[in-house]
């Protein structure tokens, strides 16, 4: 069940972007230059991959039962905890950021994988990721 996400956009639940004092809400994205390169890589190492929008949560589980599905009708694809904040910041910095995700439980469904699978699982990834990383200018 492992799927590869790469995050283009990073909603949240947090208040981190309160700190900026925009006079609006900000949506953090990731660097066109990276999302295009880590699909590019994906497409050669034949990975199976979605690209789309992350949820950067304080909490995994919350006391809102309903919250992880209507974030899903909305189109976010998986929840994580970071993306948001490293957008934001490589933005406020003129970076590139790019989350790549890889999805080992589904909270809707319950499906887990066990920690050695998880240990053993994730290479295609971490592949992915350093071989993006290495087009780089």
């Amino acid at each position: 069940m492992f799927i590869i996400v790469f995050g283009m956009g990073a909603s949240t639940n947090s208040a981190y972007a309160s700190q900026y004092e925009l006079p609006g809400t900000y949506a953090p994205i990731a660097s066109y230059k990276l999302l295009k390169t880590a699909i590019s890589e994906a497409e050669k190492l034949g990975a199976t991959y979605h690209v789309g929008n992350v949820l950067s949560s304080d909490t995994f589980y919350n006391d809102d039962k309903d919250a992880t599905e209507k974030w899903a009708k909305m189109g976010v694809m998986c929840i994580e905890m970071e993306a948001a904040a490293l957008y934001m910041n490589a933005a406020r910095l003129g970076k590139n950021a790019l989350v790549i995700c890889t999805v080992s439980n589904h909270i809707i469904t319950g499906e887990e994988t066990t920690a050695e699978e998880r240990q053993n699982s994730f290479g295609e990834m971490i592949i992915l990721a350093l071989e993006t990383a290495l087009k780089l200018d």
